[in-house]
Order: C-alpha cells, then structure tokens, then sequence
C-alpha cells in the first residue's frame, strides 16, 4: 500500500476522532496495552529477527540496545500506554474567552492537530508511545520506522489495530508504512494534502534531513550532545555519581551525558574520581591537553569530539577557567536538548539556568531525567529542541492545536 492511500485512510477517521469521548479513548488505550501484553511472544519472536539481521549488519552496541524488547521492556511499553489512558484529556479544553457587546461568544477551545506523521529509527517501543499519545489526544497516526525494527514495528502495529477494532475504533486511527526505502520518508515529507504534521525521531541525519527538505509543517526533536558541567564550587564526589549515572545508565538514550566540561580549579580533583567511576564500564575519555595533564591516559579529543553524541561508552572533556567560558562552550556546541551544573554557588546555578539555551536545564542532578513519563506527562512523542509551539519533552499538549467557536443569533458586522 502506498504512502499517499494510508494518508487518505487516516483522512478518513477524522469525523470519528472530532466525536469520540475520553471514556472512548482511555477504553482502546486500556483494550491495547492489555494486547501488547498478551501478545508479548509474539512481540519478542519477531524482534529476534530483526536483532538477528542487526548483528549480522554490524550494527553498534547502543542501536542493538534502543532495538532490544523483551518481556520487561514490552511490559513497560504496555504499562506506558495505560499511563496515557489515565492522564487529562488534553482535547476540548477551553482557554479563551470573550463576550462581545453586541451578543456574540466567543470560545477558543483545543483540538486535535489532525494527522500526524512519525518518522523514526530503531527504536520499536516509539511505535506504541507515540501511537498512544496520538489516540490520546484525538489524531490518527502514520508511522515510517527504519528498516532495523521493521518486523517488531509490523508486530506491535498490526496487535494495535486489532485491539482499536476491538474498542469499536477504525484501526486506521494507527498504521504503519511498511515500505522502508527512503521513497516512503520523501513521500511523506510532501504529503501536505494528507498530513498536518510530521515529527522526526532519531539521529541527526534523519532530523536534518526532514528538517530541510519536508513541505509538511515539521515539530524537530533533537540529537542530544547533552553537557554537564563541574563548577569550582562543585561536590566532586556528588558531580562524579551524577556523571557516572548521567553517561552509562543507558549509553542508547539522547538524554545520555556525552560532554563534560569542568573549571580548572577542581579539574585535579575531579577528573581522577569521574575517570574511576567510568571505568567501570570501560568508558573512553577523550579530553583537552589540561585534562590529559591530569589523566595522561586517557585519549587526546578533537574538536569534532565536543560536537559529537556518541551513543556508546564514550565521552569528552573540556577544560575552562570561568562559568561564562562554560556556557558560552556548551551553547556552541549543544545540541540544545539537555545540560546540567554540578555546583554549591547558588548564583553560578540561577546564571547557568538563565544562560544555558537548551530545552532542559539542572542544577545536581542526571540529564537522564529528561523524559515524558519522568516528567509527569506520560510517554512522551519526542524531545523538541525547537523554539517553535513545543520545546522539550512532548507530551499530550504539544499534540493538540486551537480553534474558535463563535456563537451568535443572527449580528452581522457594520
């Protein structure tokens, strides 16, 4: 099936959706975990082939990680959808209104943004987070994942549709593009008559890539080179479990720590402790000539090094001498998704909030926390680093649009 009949199916559940109840909703989100749940072999039997070819491609430990479903994974991914189902109807609220003299009323209300598309890489769980969200706050959904995942997405996707069938839902309301070619992702990148929407999820080839060359309106979500940075005034024993944490919880993630930069008044006393955490899960440090003056074995870093986001058990360091040269570093070579000060100096932490242009900012604590359910919205759609309508993790809001509804009993304007 092409790209362009899926668009038209979708098109088609649009009245439904615009009349559907939350009950309605929150019962197909509730029917769909319980089927992801049930039908977990079944999941995992078609993921083993596709880690299968993925080994056999040569694909790195940190894509074999975000590809990886098994019954606790599926299980998360399930009890992610009924986290959605619990969460406040986003659709249908009410945020403006006005009376004019002559008896009009005026109402601006959300709604639903249509259609959406949804491009991503190797990642089979983004096809339930972000098909629940979507169901969640009222749009039909089309999702393009990579080639790596495509027989766990075909597994996830066609248990969906079943379930939507199931809770008396079009199952068009969810499809999946099958067609992995990069064909399929140029169709949908000028699919304007069909999609509203289409938001990119994955590395910053495929985000460059939708970003320069769609019709369609694109929300970005970003890569994430995301930096912490150990001030003068900093807790090394603190700033080393946080950076420990923040790199090798989970090496896959965008919000995963991939720069340090640290003042050069405590760079001595720092850097052997983070090193000694590192090495524990063998992370290669690459840093500047000072913080190799302090650790003469770890690896010389490059400037490509600072602008890089690994994904691996790999990470830079910066060496400076003030808080301003600290953030005028990570801002030219951020990614502007996530970034974190280790310090005790109560002005250095409000400076650096203010300062920092990134869509996540913290004072003492792991960038790994930089997640939709963490951040009490549920499963999330996707990290935005744009500036435009949605900025950080989105959740059910950033799905959702406004119209006005004006009520009236025959005025005409002079």
């Amino acid at each position: 099936m092409t790209v362009k009949e899926l668009g038209k199916r979708a098109r088609k559940t649009q009245s439904f959706l615009s009349l559907v109840t939350t009950e309605d909703k929150n019962r197909a989100l509730n029917f769909i975990a319980d089927a992801l749940e049930s039908n977990a072999d079944l999941i995992i039997e078609a993921n083993k082939k596709d880690l299968e070819a993925g080994e056999k491609n040569g694909l790195g430990a940190g894509l074999l990680d975000r590809l990886m479903l098994d019954s606790s994974r599926i299980k998360g991914i399930a009890d992610g959808v009924r986290e959605v189902a619990y969460l406040e109807d986003a659709c249908g609220k009410t945020v403006y209104e006005y009376n004019k003299d002559n008896g009009l009323k005026i109402k601006k209300i959300t709604v639903p943004i249509g259609v959406i598309g949804i491009i991503f890489e190797a990642r089979p769980n983004v096809t339930a987070d972000a098909a629940a969200l979507c169901l969640k706050s009222g749009n039909a959904v089309i999702l393009r994942g990579g080639k790596e995942a495509i027989n766990s997405n075909k597994a996830i996707a066609e248990i969906m549709r079943g379930a939507l069938e199931k809770a008396g839902f079009p199952k068009d309301v969810i499809q999946l593009v099958e067609d992995t070619s990069r064909q399929s992702s140029n169709d949908m990148m000028t699919m304007n008559e069909y999609l509203d929407c289409l938001i990119p999820r994955g590395g910053k080839g495929l985000i460059k890539a939708v970003v320069e060359n769609s019709t369609v309106p694109v929300i970005e979500t970003g890569s994430g080179n995301c930096h912490i940075y150990v001030d003068e005034s900093a807790d090394t024993d603190m700033a080393a479990e946080i950076i420990f944490n923040a790199k090798t919880q989970r090496i896959s993630v965008c919000n995963a720590c991939e720069s340090l930069v640290i003042h050069s008044a405590v760079i001595g006393e720092a850097l052997p402790k983070i090193k000694a955490r590192l090495d524990e899960k063998n992370t290669e440090i690459r840093g500047d000539e000072r913080a190799r003056a302090v650790c003469p074995e770890i690896k010389e870093a490059s400037e490509e090094d600072f602008y890089t986001e690994y994904l691996d058990y790999i990470i830079s360091v910066k060496t400076v001498d003030s808080l301003d040269e600290a953030i005028e570093h990570i801002n030219e070579h951020s990614t502007h998704h996530s970034e974190a000060i280790i310090t005790n100096n109560n002005a250095n932490a409000e400076k650096f909030m203010q300062c920092i242009d990134s869509s996540s900012v913290y004072v003492n604590a792991s960038t790994r926390f930089t997640d939709g359910n963490e951040f009490g919205l549920g499963a999330e759609i996707g990290i935005s680093t744009q500036k435009l309508h949605a900025r950080g993790p989105m959740g059910l809001a950033q799905l959702t649009s406004t119209k006005y509804l004006i009520y009236g009993n025959g005025q005409v304007r002079k």
